[in-house]
C-alpha cells in the first residue's frame, strides 16, 4: 500500500469516529453549539441563549419621578398644655377618693374628699376679720362725726380710714380663701372636697382612703387629669434627614392598635437640640383626637411626604436574589445577556424596586423569565 492510500485511509476512520460519536452523544452538539468563538468564559456571568431565548421578555430601563417619604418611629404623647396635676390646697387626711384610673371627669366634679384642722382655722379667720372690720367700720363712722363737729383732727380721722381699708382687705382676703376651698362660710365641718378644674381622662390617682395628704407643697398629685380631645405625636428623626423635612410638611400617623385608620396632621415643631446619645431630634405631630382612640405612650408611625425625586425603578419579577446581594440580568446583544449586582433602596407604590447603584437609564434588562437565565447560567 502506498503511502497516499495510508493516509486517506486513517482520514476515512477518523470522519467515521466523529460521525459515530456526534450519534451517541447529542447534547455534545447543542453544548458546542451553544458557544461561537467569540464567546467568553461561563465565570464572567454571560448567559448566551439561542432556542430559549423566546422565554425572556426584555423591557428597557428608564428613570422616573418617585413620590418619596420618611417614616419615623415615635408614640402617642398627651399635650402637657392640657394636663392638670390636681394638688390639695389644705394638708389632711383623704377620706375617701371617688374617681380611678381611666375614668372621665366633667370640670367641678368631686375628685376626693378630705378632712382638715385648717379647714377650721380658714372658717375662724374669716370670722375674725369679719368682726375686726365691722368694729374698724364703727370706728371710723365715729371719727367722721367728731371730724365734721371739730372735734377730732384730720389726722385722727384719716387714720380710721385707714383703719378700716385695712381690716375690709382682710375680711376679703379671708373670704376668697373660703372660696378656693369651697367652705361655707356658716358651716361647722372640717370636711371638704377637691374638685377636677376641668373636663379630662383621669391618667393616675396618687393616693388612697387614710392617707394623709400633704398640701401644696407636696411632691405628688392626689390625681392627674387629661384631655385627650387633642394629641401630639412624637418621633424621633436622625440628623442626616433633617435637611428634608420642614415645619408644616404634612404626614400621615398611624399606631399599632388601629392600623387601617392613618390620621392626617402636619409638623408643628422640630427640636432646636439633638441627642448626643442617639443622634435624633423630636418632631411633634398635633392630632386631633375624636372618640379618645388614641392613648398616650402607644406605639406609633409617623410617615413624612417628602418631595418626588428621580429613580431608577425596575419589576420585582426582573430581581434575583441570592442572600443579602441581589442582581439583574442586562442584555448586551440579541441572545446574550449578562448578571449584573445592584443595589436596591426602597419599593415604590406600584410594586416595583428602586435600584440606586448597578443600572443607568437605557439598559436593557430581563423583566420576565429570569429564571432561565439563572438556569442556563448555574447549568
Amino acid at each position: 500500500m502506498s503511502a497516499s492510500e495510508a493516509r486517506s485511509r486513517r482520514s476515512a476512520l477518523v470522519l467515521i469516529a466523529c460521525v459515530l460519536g456526534a450519534l451517541a452523544l447529542p447534547g455534545c452538539s447543542r453544548r458546542a453549539a451553544a458557544h461561537t468563538d467569540d464567546s467568553e468564559p461561563r465565570d464572567t456571568g454571560e448567559v448566551i441563549l439561542s432556542e430559549h431565548a423566546q422565554g425572556v421578555m426584555v423591557g428597557p430601563v428608564t428613570s422616573e419621578r418617585l413620590a418619596d417619604h420618611l417614616d419615623v418611629p415615635g408614640r402617642i404623647q398627651a399635650d402637657p398644655t392640657r394636663v392638670v396635676h390636681v394638688y390639695p390646697p389644705v394638708s389632711g387626711r383623704l377620706v375617701a377618693v371617688r374617681v380611678r384610673p381611666a375614668d372621665h371627669v366633667v370640670r367641678g366634679q368631686a375628685l376626693v374628699i378630705l378632712a382638715s384642722s385648717d379647714v377650721a382655722a380658714a372658717r375662724a379667720e374669716y370670722h375674725q376679720a369679719e368682726a375686726d372690720a365691722l368694729l374698724k367700720r364703727q370706728a371710723l363712722e365715729r371719727s367722721r362725726l367728731l371730724y365734721e363737729n371739730q372735734v377730732n383732727a384730720l389726722r385722727d380721722y384719716q387714720q380710721a380710714q385707714a383703719d378700716a381699708a385695712v381690716a375690709d382687705a382682710a375680711l376679703a382676703s379671708a373670704a376668697e380663701r373660703l372660696d378656693l376651698l369651697g367652705v361655707d362660710s356658716g358651716g361647722t365641718s372640717d370636711v371638704i372636697a377637691v374638685r377636677a378644674p376641668r373636663d379630662g381622662e383621669v391618667t393616675d390617682v396618687g393616693g388612697a382612703p387614710g392617707e394623709y395628704a400633704k398640701s401644696l407643697d407636696n411632691a405628688a398629685a392626689i390625681c392627674t387629669i387629661a384631655d385627650l380631645s387633642s394629641v401630639w405625636a412624637v418621633g424621633d428623626v436622625y440628623e442626616q434627614d433633617l435637611a428634608s423635612i420642614h415645619v408644616g410638611d404634612s404626614a400621615t400617623v398611624t399606631v399599632e392598635a388601629y392600623p387601617n385608620e392613618p390620621r392626617q396632621g402636619r409638623i408643628t415643631a422640630i427640636s432646636s437640640t439633638v441627642d448626643s446619645t442617639t443622634r435624633t431630634l423630636k418632631i411633634r405631630v398635633a392630632l386631633p383626637n375624636p372618640g379618645r382612640h388614641l392613648k398616650p405612650d402607644m406605639f406609633a408611625t409617623i410617615r413624612i411626604s417628602r418631595p418626588a425625586r428621580p429613580v431608577v425603578a425596575v419589576p420585582q419579577a426582573a430581581i434575583v436574589r441570592e442572600g443579602t446581594a441581589a442582581y439583574l440580568f442586562v442584555q448586551t446583544g440579541p441572545g446574550r445577556f449578562e448578571r449584573r449586582a445592584v443595589t436596591l433602596g426602597s419599593d415604590t407604590d406600584d410594586g416595583r424596586v428602586e435600584v440606586t447603584a448597578g443600572l443607568t437609564p437605557g439598559d436593557s434588562i430581563a423583566v420576565e423569565g429570569v429564571e432561565l437565565l439563572r438556569a442556563a447560567l448555574s447549568s
